[in-house]
């Protein structure tokens, strides 16, 4: 029984990255112990890095290595990073004793059997890799039309290949990267029209990697005391993670944030104490402006980062009034226990699968427990709970009606002033209940009193979506995606931003919406709804019937019925037009 249950095959879409070394018989041949050294060597840098992008390291055979990723973004950034880390690596060594990898990255269906990969989706990584330089990357059309605008990559097209035991040729686009000698061209976001900045994950100096998430957290209200200043452009944490154990210069990381100002620090706890450093650098110079250290009592944390921000924001512009700081600053919680409880879930969320959802709101609901008017974690309640029945985790829409309403409404009488629980809870009132001007209401609010924040933009343009005004709502959507271009929860903008042109009858921005939601997270059932949709709408039925078979292996029990309910709209044309394409798609009833 045992054997009978470790060979069983199951199927899913995934992101596969899929490398070999470049000559290695030959290498082998002229030094056999000096190229396994090398190898073993190339590999820690390798597998390091596919685990930082959430990968997973599957088959692996000699001086091969497959793995899959959740994201095709994810894949594309590690494979790339990946080829400048050896790069650096074979600095010095003799041009015939480097050693190089080729890597290919294509997205589709596979087969997992013990771990292992199987199925046509690797066999075209795996010729991708085949005609890739050394020393650089080459992905399919399928991979590329996910990501190209996703990237700060410049890609070349190959034209089709032909790739063994398939019938069709795949198109190939390749990184000028490798025997090119060239770099991988970055593309740089023009610096907004007002003082700009990001905050960097502190490192956690503590040597406990349980305290992870308290050093984040630490960053978050950073961030947060930093974004109530209107006059102030600040990246949200969600893009800046993204950034989290990686070594990365930081003019790099101003190009692509498009952000002047840079702040990181560290965080050292231990015991009833805590140390935080910080330093402010400017981007394009890596100019040191500031730095300073803050010593106190655990209990004290949240007047630590009030501190922080006010010391950061005195450093940028000294003229500002301690008046307009004391307004920045935001106490969450007094009680500690509920605030680790609500950050653990925060984590749990970027994750998007029914486990870490249902994970996130168990968190939540222990955190609430504790402090029943914890606004922050009843918002993040509402949020975990709706969208696990969007994403069709949930099969009882009264229970995850009320439990989503009941925790939106308790958001909102806990911290009326509270910015993200406003938003959070205007999606839900009009995503479950149909109170559209009273969403409208509190979403505009909550836009008001938190500017910078993109999740509240986000929220806003969902609710706008719903009650028919497409055009404000695609600009809350690109405010969102300015703010945090790099965040791994940023599927859920572009989502809004397909249903938003889609409602619009602008199917072709519908469709490209869909596919960047797909490459940021290609569990990602919603945008494969509207890519399924949009596509229909634009005459392309075999295409979106594609889209359908990917749909139907991630939520298999999805059918028309489902969208009939859910989610509301006032205008009541809206829905039929989206339930017309899925049914032109190949949706069952």
């Amino acid at each position: 029984m045992q054997a009978e249950k470790e060979q069983r095959v199951e199927r899913r879409l995934a992101a596969i990255f899929a490398a070999d070394v470049a000559g290695y018989s030959r290498l082998m041949g002229q030094d056999e112990v000096g190229t396994l050294r090398r190898l073993a060597a190339h590999r820690e840098i390798m597998d390091r890095l596919i685990g930082e992008h959430r990968g997973r390291i599957a088959n692996t055979a000699g001086d091969s290595v497959l793995a899959d990723f959740p994201s095709v973004v994810d894949a594309v950034q590690c494979a790339v990073e990946v080829q400048q880390a050896l790069a650096e690596a074979n600095e010095g060594v003799p041009e015939n004793r480097r050693m190089s990898f080729r890597i290919g990255v294509h997205v589709g269906d596979v087969m997992v059997r013990g771990g292992d990969l199987f199925g046509e989706g690797v066999n075209i990584a795996a010729r991708l890799q085949s005609i890739a330089e050394p020393g650089a990357l080459c992905v399919s059309g399928v991979a590329y039309d996910y990501v190209k605008q996703s990237v700060p990559f410049t890609f070349y097209d190959l034209g089709p290949q032909g790739v063994k035991n398939i019938d069709q040729p795949v198109r190939a686009y390749a990184t000028r990267l490798g025997g090119t000698g060239r770099t991988v061209e970055l593309k740089s976001l023009p610096l907004p029209d007002r003082p700009s900045i990001a905050v960097l994950p502190f490192a956690n100096m503590s040597g406990d990697p349980e305290q992870e998430y308290f050093a984040d957290g630490v960053v978050e209200e950073i961030v947060t005391a930093l974004s109530h200043i209107k006059w102030l452009f600040v990246i949200a944490p969600t893009s800046s993670f993204t950034y989290k154990g990686r070594a990365v210069d930081l003019k790099q990381i101003g190009r692509e944030l498009g952000v002047r100002y840079i702040l990181e620090g560290s965080l050292r706890k231990l015991g009833n104490r805590v140390r935080i450093a910080g330093q402010l650098i400017e981007a394009a110079t890596g100019a040191h402006l500031w730095a300073d250290r803050f010593d106190g009592e655990l209990s004290n944390i949240f007047e630590l980062q009030d501190e922080v921000a006010e010391r950061v924001v005195g450093a940028i512009e000294p003229s500002l009034r301690s008046a307009e700081i004391e307004r920045t600053r935001s106490k969450p919680t007094e009680n500690l226990d509920a605030y680790d409880l609500y950050l653990r879930g925060q984590f749990e969320l970027t994750q998007l699968s029914e486990e870490t959802y249902a994970a996130a709101a168990d968190l939540f609901r222990r955190a609430i427990a504790l402090d029943p008017n914890y606004s922050d974690a009843h918002a993040a309640l509402a949020d975990s709970v709706g969208r696990s029945f969007a994403m069709g985790w949930i099969d009882d829409y009264e229970w995850a009606r009320n439990e989503t309403c009941q925790a939106a409404r308790r958001a909102i009488t806990s911290d009326p002033e509270n910015a993200t629980s406003l938003a959070s809870a205007a999606w839900a009132l009009a995503l479950f209940e149909g109170h559209f001007d009273e969403a409208l209401e509190l979403a505009d609010r909550a836009v008001r009193l938190h500017p910078n924040s993109a999740w509240v933009h986000t929220q806003a343009g969902f609710v706008h979506t719903y009650a028919g005004e497409s055009d404000p709502a695609v600009a809350h959507f690109l405010i969102a995606r300015r703010l945090s271009p790099v965040d791994p929860r940023g599927f859920i903008t572009f989502v809004g931003l397909g249903v938003a042109h889609f409602v619009a009858r602008r199917f072709e921005e519908a469709e490209k919406a869909a596919r960047r939601g797909i490459a940021q997270m290609t569990r990602n059932t919603a945008s494969r709804r509207l890519l399924a949709a949009s596509l229909a709408h634009l005459g392309r039925v075999e295409e979106a019937r594609e889209v359908v078979k990917e749909l139907l292996i991630l939520q298999p029990k999805f059918t028309l019925s489902f969208t009939r309910r859910f989610p509301r709209y006032r205008p009541s044309w809206m829905p039929e037009l989206l339930i017309d394409g899925l049914r032109k798609a190949g949706v069952p009833e």
